[in-house]
Parts: C-alpha cells; sequence; structure tokens
C-alpha cells in the first residue's frame, strides 16, 4: 500500500519544483498572425539567447514559434519578439523548447470571420473541432496484459460569422461531443476488446467573459452510453448533465479546476441499479503544474456507498510527438468498481497502467 501511494504522490511532488527558466507575457492575450512580446527570465549567472524557440500547443497539434530579442538582457531577463501562428486560436499554451520553462497560457484571437464562439467583440475563441475528454492509449497487468485507449473530441455546431450563429450569437454555445473508450485484453489468444462505451452528446457551454461572475464556465447537455453489445451483455443509460467549472490560479503559473459532472437518468436500460455504483455525480478536479506533471482525479460514489476513483498522470515529454501531435507520458491508475459498462457492478483489483497521451 505504501508503494502505491507513493507512486501516485512522486508525479504531484516532482511538479511543485520551479523551473530553471520562466516565462511570460505582459498582455496574456494575442492576435493571430500579428506580432506578440515575451519576456524571459534565465537562471542566475545565465544569459538569454539572441533568439529562442517557443512550442506552442494548439490541442492538440504543437507548433514551433522562433523569436528575436528586442533589446540587450537586463539582470537575466530579456524581452523577445515574435508573430503567432496565423491558425492559432482560442487559449493555447506555450513553453521554451531548449530550456526547462513553465507553461503559459495567451488567449489568442482572430481577426477573419472564422471560428468565434464569444459575444461579438470578445477575444477568446476556439476552433471548429477541438479536444474534449483525455485521448490516451494506456497498458497495464492485472491477471494477464490488458490495455485501455479513449478517442474523444467536440465540434461546434453553429458558426458565429454567417448564419443561424451570426443572427444569434448564443447558438455557437452548442456542440456535438463523442468519447470512446475501450479495454483490450491482450493476453488471450485472440486478443478480443473485453468492452467499448461509445458516449456520445449534445450539449450547450458557456464560459464567462468578466471577472465578476461567480462561476467560470458551465455545460449543460444529455449524453447516451452504451457498449453496442446484444442479450445478458447489452448496458446503456441515457442522462441529462449539468458541468459547471471554477479555475483557480495558482503560484508558478500553476492551475487548479474543479467540474464535476451532476447527471440524472433519464432511462437505465438493462441496468437499473447502475446508480448504486456511479451515483449521480462525477467529482472531477484537475491540478496542471505549469509546464510539469497535469493530475486529473475523477471520484464516483454510489447510494449504495459502492465508488470508484481514477487517477491520471500526464507529463508532456520533449521531443516526442506522434506526427504533428504533443506527446504525453500518462499513467493511470483506477480502483473501484465499474470501470466499464458492462462490470458497472464488478470490483476487480486495483489497476495501474502507462502509456502515451496526446490529450491530457
Amino acid at each position: 500500500m505504501r508503494f502505491w501511494a507513493l507512486a501516485l504522490l512522486w508525479p504531484i511532488w516532482v511538479s511543485a519544483a520551479t523551473p530553471e527558466w520562466l516565462i511570460a507575457t505582459p498582455a496574456g492575450r494575442a492576435v493571430a498572425g500579428e506580432g506578440f512580446e515575451l519576456v524571459v527570465a534565465a537562471p542566475a549567472g545565465e544569459e538569454p539567447p539572441e533568439e529562442i524557440a517557443l512550442r506552442a500547443r494548439i490541442e492538440p497539434a504543437e507548433v514551433t514559434i522562433r523569436l528575436r530579442a528586442t533589446g540587450p538582457a537586463a539582470a537575466s531577463r530579456r524581452s523577445y519578439a515574435g508573430t503567432m501562428p496565423v491558425g492559432a486560436g482560442g487559449p493555447i499554451t506555450l513553453e521554451l523548447a531548449d530550456f526547462p520553462s513553465n507553461a503559459l497560457v495567451v488567449l489568442v484571437a482572430r481577426r477573419d470571420a472564422m471560428q468565434r464562439v464569444t459575444a461579438p467583440g470578445d477575444a477568446v475563441e476556439e476552433p471548429l473541432v477541438s479536444a474534449n475528454d483525455p485521448v490516451y492509449f494506456v497498458i497495464g497487468a492485472r491477471n494477464g496484459w490488458d490495455a485501455r485507449f479513449q478517442l474523444s473530441f467536440k465540434y461546434r455546431l453553429f458558426d458565429q460569422s454567417s448564419g443561424f450563429g451570426a443572427e444569434q450569437p448564443w447558438l455557437a454555445g452548442f456542440y456535438f461531443g463523442y468519447t470512446q473508450t475501450s479495454l483490450w485484453d491482450l493476453s488471450s489468444e485472440s486478443k478480443p476488446f473485453h468492452d467499448t462505451s461509445y458516449r456520445p452528446s449534445a450539449f450547450w457551454k458557456w464560459e464567462r467573459t468578466d471577472q465578476r461572475t461567480w462561476i467560470d464556465g458551465v455545460r449543460l447537455g444529455v449524453e447516451h452510453e452504451s457498449n453496442g453489445s446484444q442479450g445478458e451483455r447489452s448496458r446503456s443509460i441515457n442522462t441529462v448533465f449539468a458541468r459547471p467549472e471554477w479555475r483557480f490560479p495558482l503560484a508558478r503559473g500553476g492551475t487548479l479546476e474543479f467540474t464535476p459532472k451532476i447527471y440524472a437518468y433519464l432511462t437505465d436500460g438493462e441496468n437499473p441499479d447502475i446508480a448504486e455504483y456511479r451515483g449521480y455525480v462525477d467529482w472531477r478536479v484537475r491540478y496542471d503544474a505549469g509546464g510539469a506533471w497535469i493530475t486529473t482525479a475523477v471520484a464516483r460514489l454510489g447510494t449504495t456507498g459502492r465508488g470508484s476513483l481514477q487517477l491520471d498522470m500526464s507529463r508532456r515529454t520533449r521531443d516526442m510527438k506522434v506526427g504533428p501531435l504533443s506527446g504525453y507520458l500518462h499513467l493511470q491508475f483506477f480502483n473501484g468498481w465499474g470501470e466499464d459498462i458492462l462490470d458497472y457492478n464488478v470490483r476487480r483489483p486495483a489497476q495501474l497502467r502507462i502509456g502515451l497521451a496526446i490529450v491530457p
């Protein structure tokens, strides 16, 4: 038990270390295709170079931005200027490509008529297709080798620049989402899939545009979940959900998110007692250490006291890429009831898996 606790807490301890190089931007915002400024602080006794390279994570891809110094260094600090990529939009993450640094989130606006999702004149935008839930592939050993992988995306249904989206900007908050999670038995002779969960959803997403609102955002929607099987292996539920979102900036560039997903069952199909094991809330907390580990915890508590805990820990591995996509070392720990919808009322031994993620 002590070993598992050490394995789970170690990434959090490591993430608390201060990066050697620090980056900051005076404005916190930029415009795609236009210039922006950045300030770099080097470790004591070192001088920032004449030119630097930034990794820009525009989910889920990653590009490199070159910046040149605008003047001489002063007390290990130096200002730089560069051009934000034309294809950037919404919140993007920046960090130094050649030195260990903190991760800096910058809100990027676009001057064209594409991909606007908030009220007219606001600077925050998002691509038509974007990340929804984490995307990963992990492997572990529990009574034999198995793998778990997940694919997920969301698609914005209305473009604010034309049609109904232009006439009614609030419609730009409607999305179609899809998440697919599979458990793969790698030890059996034919390598069959143990179970696959299909989760299409439709929801409306709102995010605040001022500093007075008490909540940072919310999602309201409906979701279907099933495993596509028949007979005794068939499982399905339909839910209506609300997911409020709170984000808290922390020291050294870190952030803490609290995003509980509260739901009610519209239909519970072949599993009328599923609330006894899942309950009515997915309690989700996410800690981003700012360029180090990203740790996400999701807990469920059923009406009979049964429940589950899943911990996901991701760290971007420098120079690891999957095509144009960023690569993350990913650890996943699950303990409790119902790792998949087929076995929602089954508890197996705790499982630790390791692998790769492209959306943590």
